[in-house]
């Protein structure tokens, strides 16, 4: 009988080590330090700085160059918009500079020419918006006219819109193709008109110049 109790005390004992000693691996398992030289640690993630609203490029470097037009168009003038020059409204909404370019394309033989003219101006961040639909207000044609009307066109810059407007008189019919387009702190309006307009050039250089705002 002594040799019974021995044996149950013996094996009481064994399991009771092994319950201590798999409980001293549980508890090593479970423990922070182990969690953390198992577990990766957590991926920081950085936000992207949000991107400036403001051109870091001045408005004359903006504008068309000669190779970015049909070979057989001719510079006009370039220059710098004068302040007097603007209207009154849009000095009040903080116009900073502008600058304007035309060229042109002559052919006497058919009494034939066309005019290309961009005029960019910047304004505070802010306003450039209200610039926008200004502009559009007063510009563009009513949805009701049968020979001026607004025409499909690519999305330029922030935001934009094209019209196309007819015009007769002594030297034939007059075509006006004109965008106008945000992006960033600057306004855009470009203009191809003539006797012979192409809308395929216009929509190629309204994208040139978004692309050269940076």
């Amino acid at each position: 009988m002594e040799r019974g109790y021995r044996t149950w005390g013996l094996l009481a004992a064994l399991l009771t080590f092994a319950c201590t000693v798999s409980a001293g691996c549980l508890l090593g398992m479970d423990s922070p330090a182990s969690l953390s030289a198992t577990i990766p640690p957590t991926e920081t993630r950085v936000s992207p700085a949000p991107e400036s609203t403001l051109a870091t490029v001045m408005a004359a470097d903006m504008a068309f160059q000669q190779a970015d037009l049909p070979p057989d168009y001719i510079l006009r003038d370039r220059s710098a918009t004068a302040y007097a020059g603007i209207d009154k409204i849009f000095r009040d909404l903080g116009w900073r500079q502008g600058y304007r370019v035309s060229f042109y394309r002559l052919d006497k033989d058919r009494d034939d020419m066309t005019l290309i003219t961009q005029d960019i101006g910047i304004y505070p961040p802010e306003t450039v918006k209200e610039v926008y639909f200004l502009e559009k207000d007063r510009r563009c044609p009513p949805e009701d006219n049968a020979t001026d009307y607004q025409v499909p066109f690519p999305q330029q810059g922030d935001r934009s819109m094209a019209w196309r407007t007819t015009r007769s008189g002594s030297y034939g019919t007059i075509v006006t193709y004109t965008v106008i387009f945000t992006k960033k702190n600057v306004y855009e309006q470009i203009t191809l008109s003539g006797t012979s307009t192409d809308y395929e050039i216009l929509k190629s250089l309204a994208q040139t110049a978004a692309d050269r705002i940076q």
